[in-house]
């Protein structure tokens, strides 16, 4: 039986929407895998409803079947066997059957759209002229989200004005997707969140009665398995030039991350590349980050990309370089690999992980959390608060070893570096560590109302 696991705060808004008195045209949207086939499900659970799945057949035939759903919901034989000619009088049949409440969910919208590219004109002449005035709850919900935003969402939309309310999907945070494995510690299901990150899809593949290794092999590295060719198929799926979207991302995930890096190690032209890399942060695969303290991110020279998908990053480390071993089932080298530097993957998971953290701690009030560099320094976190002029700095240790007094003063020494408001601020830090603090750090936390330290995931009261 599937888990479904804390996409409260959706189904809220869902709910609170289906109570109103008005009628819905709900728009939900978000990469593949992320949960939205099952919030659908959940939402129409109890209520009178028709769930139809979109693809990529004719219109006829899809008609074809929406005529057998909606036959068969209001018992009209004649519309379950013959369906409809088009969608208009799909919202034409929907109007003059409906006296009560009802959801029509259809999934995957994108592929209507793909098919009849006169879809949306359709939707929106249906919905302000049969639609619009009956108790109906219509959900259009899509996994392509730029075509999502510009068929239902943007401005130029034909169906722009019409939503009611949307949801952007997103996968779940650290501490929702730890519902999956409630049993594991903190640090066993960061191993796990460093695979799969938030995606429901993914977390369901693990088997927490197997080891890590043994779910690699079976659960990944097996040519049989979904998550093998994962990532190829999404990349085939949504884009029409998936070789060159891959070599940027290789690039990205082995290490080049400057846009100058990209364009050497791939080789593609410069005019080109910045609209493949605003695809690929499209579909929410990378993104481009910037020191935190930067007053106008877009503008910035410093900025560097990076993969935004857990399970992205970990297929490029270990499944891309290895086909071939793993096309005749030879696990050894991989493996060998895996266990090699999969501990740094873990620290990167880690340093984003504590930026959750320390939103839960709510030690202050910031407006932006993340990482800080220039040519010389780095540091792992850093928030701040305009307003109040406070910062704070952090930094995290993956490490097997009691974090001690130096690494505070390292960072202290780091924060010199950073101009944000220099001689007029109010300076925090903060230290995360896996194994713990040294007794004199402990000691000297105690001493200083601002340093807070952080075991794992718990705040150390000194």
């Amino acid at each position: 039986m599937k888990k479904f696991i804390n996409r409260e705060n959706e189904l809220k808004e869902l709910n609170q929407k289906w109570a109103s008195k008005t009628p819905q045209l709900f728009v939900l949207y978000g990469k593949r895998r992320v949960g939205k086939t099952e919030l659908i499900k959940q939402f129409i659970k109890n209520k009178p409803s028709v769930y139809f799945m979109g693809d990529k057949r004719t219109t006829r035939d899809q008609l074809l079947e929406v005529g057998r759903l909606l036959g068969s919901f209001f018992k009209d034989v004649f519309i379950a066997r013959n369906g409809f000619k088009n969608w208009l009088e799909v919202f034409e049949y929907l109007k003059s059957k409906l006296k009560k409440k009802f959801v029509f969910a259809i999934d995957e919208y994108p592929y209507l759209v793909e098919v009849d590219k006169s879809a949306s004109s359709l939707f929106q002449k249906g919905w302000d002229e049969y639609l619009k005035d009956i108790p109906i709850f219509l959900i259009l919900s899509g996994s392509s989200i730029s075509m999502m935003e510009s068929e239902a969402l943007l401005y130029q939309s034909p169906l722009y004005g019409r939503r009611t309310g949307q949801i952007l999907l997103k996968p779940l945070s650290f501490f929702q997707a730890w519902k999956f494995f409630p049993k594991k510690s903190f640090t066993d299901f960061l191993r796990i969140y460093t695979i799969c990150g938030g995606m429901p899809s993914y977390l369901l593949q693990i088997n927490p009665d197997l080891s890590m290794e043994e779910n690699i092999i079976q659960k990944i590295f097996k040519k049989t398995e979904f998550l093998h060719q994962e990532i190829e198929f999404i990349l085939k799926e949504e884009l029409r030039e998936p070789k060159n979207y891959m070599a940027i991302l290789k690039a990205i995930a082995w290490g080049k991350t400057k846009y100058g890096e990209i364009i050497n190690e791939t080789g593609l032209e410069k005019n080109i590349i910045q609209k493949y890399l605003s695809v690929l942060e499209n579909l929410q695969l990378i993104e481009r980050e910037t020191p935190v303290t930067e007053k106008h991110p877009q503008k910035s020279r410093k900025g560097i990309y990076k993969i935004s998908d857990y399970f992205t990053r970990f297929w490029f480390q270990y499944v891309y370089p290895y086909k071939s071993d793993l096309e005749i089932e030879r696990f050894d080298e991989p493996l060998r690999k895996f266990k090699e530097n999969f501990p740094t993957l873990e620290a990167l998971t880690y340093e984003r992980v504590c930026q959750e953290i320390l939103l839960n701690l709510n030690l202050f009030r910031f407006e932006r959390v993340g990482r800080w560099w220039d040519k010389n320094q780095e540091i792992d976190l850093a928030a701040i608060n305009s307003e109040k002029k406070e910062i704070l700095f952090g930094e995290a240790k993956w490490s097997n070893k009691p974090v001690g007094s130096d690494i505070f003063l390292k960072l202290k020494e780091k924060s010199s570096f950073v101009e944000w408001n220099k001689g007029d601020r109010k300076e925090s830090f903060i230290l995360f560590s896996r194994s713990g603090f040294t007794a004199d750090l402990i000691k000297m936390a105690g001493k200083n109302p601002d340093l807070f330290l952080v075991k794992g995931c718990k705040l150390l009261r000194t």
